[in-house]
C-alpha cells in the first residue's frame, strides 16, 4: 500500500502514529532479515562507531543489551531497491509534503530472553543540529511478527502536538546511547501495536513511544526509515543538554575513524556520508 486515505491521514494528525496493513511483500521482508541477521553477526560498522549497543556501555566482548545498526543500506545497498524502503518513502511524502526527503535508516536488534526494553522516548530528543527546525517521521518496519512478547512499539497517542519532553541518558550515565523521558506520564494510557509480518507502522518523532524487552524464544529485528521534511533556519534551536554530554565508546570509535588517513581521508568520508555511502 502506498495511498493514504484522507481518514488514515487525519489520523496520522489526530494520534501522532498510524498502523501501516500489507505495507510491504513479506517474502521481501524475509530476504531483509537474512540480511540484517547477517549485518547484525559481522557486527558490520563496529570499527566506524556505526554498530552499538543502544542501552548498554557498548563494551567489546560483552552481549549487548540493545545492538543497533546505523544506516544499514551504506553496508547493504541493495536494501535501497526493495518496495519496503519505496512505500516508505511515498507514505513519507503524503504526511510531510513536498521536500520531504530520506534522511536515515537504522536497524535494532532486540535479542531473546535478555535484550533490554527501548526507554520510552521522543525521537526528536536526538537531535543535535542547532540553528534549524524541520519535522520528521519514522516508518518501523518489523522483518518478523511484532508482539508484545518480543517488544512491538507502544504509543502516547497525541504526544507529538506539544513540546520535547526533558531526557535523560539511561541511569544518568552519559555513557549509554539511548536516552529517555524524565517527565512524568501514565504508560497504562499507551496503545500497543502488535504488527504481522509484512505491515508498519509510522510515528512523527514528537510521539512519546517505547518498547518492552523481548521475553520471547526469538530474535526480534526491525529496520526504521526516518524521513525529513523541509527544513527553516531556526537561530533559537541550540540543541538539547542531554545529548551535549554524551561521552560514548561508539561516538570514540567514529571520531578515531574519521580521523584516519588525515585531512585527505576525512574529507573524502564527509563526501560519502553526504552521498548516503557512509
Amino acid at each position: 500500500m502506498t495511498d493514504l486515505t484522507p481518514e488514515q491521514i487525519a489520523a496520522f494528525r489526530e494520534r501522532g502514529f498510524l498502523v501501516l496493513p500489507e505495507f510491504a511483500p513479506v517474502d521481501e521482508l524475509e530476504a531483509m532479515r537474512a540480511t540484517f541477521e547477517r549485518l547484525f553477526r559481522e557486527r558490520v560498522g563496529w570499527e566506524r562507531g556505526a554498530f552499538f549497543d543502544l542501552a548498554g556501555l557498548d563494551e567489546e566482548g560483552r552481549p549487548a543489551k540493545l545492538p543497533q545498526l546505523l544506516k544499514p543500506a551504506s553496508f547493504a545497498p541493495e536494501l535501497r531497491e526493495t518496495q519496503a524502503f519505496a512505500n516508505a518513502a511515498s507514505i513519507a511524502r503524503q504526511l510531510l509534503g513536498r521536500g520531504t526527503v530520506p534522511w536515515f535508516d537504522h536497524a535494532i536488534l532486540k535479542p531473546p530472553g535478555y535484550g533490554a526494553p527501548t526507554p520510552w522516548h521522543q525521537d526528536e530528543a536526538h537531535r543535535n543540529d542547532p540553528g534549524i527546525t524541520y519535522e520528521q517521521l519514522s516508518v518501523w518496519l518489523p522483518l518478523q511478527p511484532a508482539t508484545e512478547a518480543n517488544g512491538c512499539m507502544r504509543f502516547m497517542p497525541g504526544t507529538h502536538r506539544g513540546p520535547v519532553l526533558d531526557h535523560r541518558s539511561p541511569n544518568s550515565d552519559p555513557r549509554i546511547m539511548a536516552v529517555e523521558c524524565v517527565e512524568p506520564f501514565d504508560p497504562a494510557q499507551s496503545i500497543a501495536c502488535p504488527l504481522p509480518l509484512g505491515s508498519a507502522s509510522v510515528h512523527h518523532w514528537r510521539t512519546l513511544h517505547g518498547s518492552g524487552a523481548n521475553t520471547s524464544d526469538e530474535p526480534r529485528f526491525a529496520c526504521i526509515l526516518a524521513f525529513r521534511g523541509p527544513v527553516r533556519p531556526d537561530p533559537e534551536f541550540a540543541g538539547y543538554p542531554w545529548n551535549e554530554e554524551k561521552r560514548t565508546a561508539a561516538q570514540d570509535r567514529r571520531k578515531a575513524w574519521e580521523n584516519r588517513g588525515g585531512p585527505i581521508g576525512r574529507i573524502g568520508r564527509r563526501v560519502l556520508r553526504r552521498l548516503g555511502l557512509n
